[in-house]
């Protein structure tokens, strides 16, 4: 089963659009948490502790550390990367096919940009 971390800036109309259209989907906002207000390294690490896949518009720096995660062989859940300027339809169509055609073992030392 897949589970999402959302990174503080996440819009909430994707949330509220996924919600609606698959009740059940596992997600977690990180102001709902401990990390309100962590760095990215930190972030990432809590996701791969809870072996949650991030879901980031942060393009600039969290590509930087999820890179260097990797390239130093730590453990990675996974970051979909949603530019902000996509449309709020066609990134729910996006995540509901991730989370209807993927396993989250899939995902792990994986990143991948939206749209699909």
């Amino acid at each position: 089963m897949i589970r999402f971390l959302l990174d503080e800036n996440f819009n909430g109309k994707i949330v509220r659009g996924l919600r609606s259209r698959k009740p059940d989907v596992d997600l977690v906002r990180i102001q709902d948490t401990e990390l309100s207000g962590a760095d990215d390294p930190n972030v990432l690490e809590w996701a791969a502790q809870e072996e949650r896949i991030l879901l980031t518009h942060d393009l600039d720096t969290m590509t930087k550390y999820a890179n260097e995660r990797i390239a130093n062989g730590l453990p990675l859940a996974g970051v979909v990367f949603v530019r902000d300027s996509l449309p709020v339809g066609s990134v729910i169509e996006d995540l509901l096919v991730i989370l209807e055609a993927s396993e989250s073992s899939e995902w792990e030392s994986r990143t991948l940009f939206l749209p699909l």
